[in-house]
Order: C-alpha cells, then structure tokens, then sequence
C-alpha cells in the first residue's frame, strides 16, 4: 500500500560504470577516478597518485581505447547498454521506479538515487550486480551509497542486497544460458568459469569473494549435471606485480589447451553484463591465448545480460524489500 503522500518504493541498479566514449581522453576519464579508488587500489596515496597521473594514465589510456573501439556497440559501450535494458524491463516487470546507477562515471549513484527520489520514493532497494561479494566492488557501492546520504537532510530507508552467488535463480539463468548455447551448437568437452580476480591480499585479509566465486562454480555444476572433471574456474584481469587470486585464466587456458580437449567453453558468471573484460579480454585474447597453445575450438557464451531470466531474478532478488 503506498503512503498518503504517494510514496513508494523504488530499485536502483548499480554497475561499476564504462567510459562514456571509446577514445583515449573518454577512457581518462573513467579510469581516473576508478584506479583513485582505495577500495580498488590500496597503495599509499601519494605514491600511487604520482605514479597514476605520471605514467598509467597518459600510457594505458590509448592502448584500453583501442580495446574498447573492437567492442564497441552501436548504441554505446556494451555495458552501459545491457545495463539500460536491464532497467527496463525490470521497470516494466515491477511497475514501479527503477534508475541506474554507476561506481565510476554517468549515471553516477548520486544522479541514479536522485531520480529516484524525484519520482517520490522514499525507500530505496540497491542492488549492485555483483553476484559475488567483494570489498572492491559491492563494499565500493555501499561508500558511494554513503557519501550520498551524508548530503542529505532527510534520507531515505534502503535495502542494501550485498551478494546472490547462491541464489536459485541465478544458478538457473547460468544454467540456462549454458544450456542455451548448447542447444544450439552442441555441448563442449570442458566449462570453464572464468571470474574477474582480485589480489590475493584481500583474500588473506577476510575478503570472502573467492568463497563465493567457489560455491557458484560448484552450484551450477550441479544444476548442470557435471562431474569436476568436466568443470573448473580461474581468475582474470590481474593488474600490477603482485600475486592475486589463482588459479589465473591465461595459465589456465593454457594447461586446457595441452589436455586435448576438442572444444573449451568459457563463461564469466561474476559479470552481470558483457563488456570488455568479456568481450575482449576472454572472447578475443582468451582464444587467442588457447589456440596458440593448441588448443581447438574455444566458445565463449555470453553473460546474462538483459535474458528474461535475469530479469526475473532480479526481481525476486528485490520483491522481498518493496513495501508498497
């Protein structure tokens, strides 16, 4: 029942954000503020400051452009529009308001929560679309969520959803867009899961994301029916020189590669949407990396996206928390 005054509850979707042109001052700008991030870069301020505005923006800028320009949609950044479809139909799903809302760049948290606020909400259901918790991600949006509310004079309840990495309806829209591709191109050997990794650091630190990134592997091998034989997962996008989380995708595709396995099959379960760490990184330089190394057919599948089954377990992830 909504309040006299005719408010109500609604969804903001949180992603970590993408450049908002695929050009070398377009991806400055989203890195900037992105690799500033103590929850994404813990070296001591200064000597990361110098070391970021010196060198690793003025170098890698170009070269990440140019990745960015192989991926590039019509409509924009594959991110930025699988996101926009997903507010969509989740809006059209729930009946109700639902904004999008990015870490780093536009939408920013704050013009996302804003908008919301607009449309006379007074509580609020943040979801960050990240099935595995992590302090370099989901911890992120709960700071960003925070500067917010320190602005405000009145601020709005919320529901802060922290992780789903072993919710039903995850495993089974994994499941079924596995499922779905075998349907139509046959099953593989080998599945490998290949999740973004974080260094190993945060791990000994507390940080419970190569937990969760484990349970999910295990859970959809068996909504799938696979032996661990036929199963397995590794970490990708290192940055820097020191040790993360193992075992890395590369090495990995290698040693796969030398098993002889006829067809590979790769999929990213930790991205809630395609963007360039999937669609370069594993679709373009992941079967670069295991051909070269002999290995045979290599099929990426695709990320959930904006699939119906995505959307419908967003929704049941949120229903729990609306109120009106």
């Amino acid at each position: 029942m909504s309040t006299p005054n005719g408010a109500q509850t609604g969804v903001l979707l949180v992603n970590l954000g993408t450049p908002e042109s695929a050009t070398p001052q377009g991806v400055k700008q989203f890195l900037k503020p992105f690799l500033s991030d103590k929850r994404v870069v813990s070296i001591p301020r200064l000597a990361w400051w110098s070391l970021l505005n010196g060198i690793i923006l003025p170098l890698r800028s170009p070269k990440v452009a140019k990745v960015y320009q192989q991926v590039w949609m019509a409509e924009g950044s594959p991110l930025m529009v699988y996101s926009k479809r997903q507010v969509e139909k989740l809006q059209t799903v729930l009946n109700r308001p639902v904004a999008l809302g990015m870490t780093y760049g536009n939408p920013s948290i704050e013009s996302g929560l804003q908008q919301l606020l607009s449309q006379g909400c007074d509580e609020i259901v943040v979801l960050p679309l990240y099935p595995q918790y992590s302090s370099t991600t989901t911890a992120a949006v709960s700071d960003a969520m925070a500067r917010c509310l320190q602005k405000m004079i009145t601020m709005p309840s919320y529901h802060f959803i922290r992780d789903y990495h072993t919710h039903p309806l995850y495993i089974k829209a994994l499941a079924h867009k596995v499922q779905q591709y075998w349907q139509q191109h046959g099953q593989g050997d080998y599945l490998l899961c290949s999740y973004h990794g974080i260094p190993q650091r945060l791990a000994n630190q507390g940080d419970v994301y190569p937990l969760h990134c484990e349970m999910t592997t295990q859970l959809l091998g068996q909504e799938l029916g696979l032996s661990p034989e036929q199963i397995g997962m590794s970490y990708q996008s290192r940055f820097g020189k020191e040790a993360w989380l193992q075992p890395y995708t590369e090495q990995t595709l290698q040693q796969l590669a030398a098993q002889k396995h006829q067809t590979l099959d790769v999929i990213s379960p930790a991205f809630a949407s395609d963007c360039i760490e999937t669609l370069e990184e594993i679709a373009i330089e992941g079967k670069e990396i295991y051909q070269q190394a002999g290995g045979k057919a290599f099929r990426y599948i695709e990320c959930l996206n904006d699939s119906d089954t995505h959307i419908e377990m967003m929704a049941a992830l949120v229903s729990p928390y609306i109120t009106d």
